[in-house]
């Protein structure tokens, strides 16, 4: 099984073959529009624009698990992305990324590429921390995505080669999408 082997709705509805992303460099993001970590939105938007070029696509899949950040349907937030954060790049339907629900493309993603803990010198560790803990008291040990903005790194071949959590320094996951190009 590869990345490429899954079907994802779009924010308009239709059916999405991954192939289509064949020979890319793919970030997939877990969003929400009313988060403390939105404003990365403008950053990922100029890693998009820097690499787009390239070969890279960021695929970005809203999520409400997450203190019900994404409210809306699919097509308000992806209207909402276009305005707000002049977001090109594509938005997918709104999913659960946990849980009984969850889509199967993120049970695929996290069995390949598990938690490794926060960021420890991100300015909203301690609190993301607290609030994640009340929500799992195991979260350290269990690889389910632990909020909005859990960004996974697939190579040209369709390998998820790294897992980012919402605290990652956006110019650390440059550094390591320029390497893959």
């Amino acid at each position: 099984m590869s990345i490429y082997d899954f079907e994802v709705k779009d924010a308009d509805g239709n059916t999405v073959s991954l192939s289509e992303y064949k020979d890319k460099v793919l970030l997939i993001v877990n969003s929400a529009t009313e988060c403390g970590f939105t404003p990365q939105y403008n950053q990922l938007t100029e890693i998009y624009n820097e690499f787009k070029d390239d070969g890279f696509v960021i695929l970005d899949f809203p999520c409400n698990q997450f203190g019900k950040q994404a409210p809306g349907t699919a097509t308000e937030i992806k209207e909402a992305c276009r305005i707000n954060f002049l977001v090109e790049y594509p938005i997918f339907d709104k999913i659960d990324v946990n849980g009984e629900n969850e889509n199967p493309l993120y049970t695929y993603l996290k069995r390949e590429k598990t938690f490794e803990g926060f960021d420890e010198d991100h300015e909203l560790t301690e609190i993301i921390k607290d609030v994640v803990a009340k929500i799992d008291a195991d979260y350290e040990n269990n690889g389910d995505i632990k909020w909005n903005f859990t960004k996974f790194l697939v190579d040209r071949d369709g390998e998820v080669v790294e897992r980012f959590e919402p605290t990652k320094d956006l110019n650390i996951v440059r550094e390591k999408i320029k390497e893959l190009l």
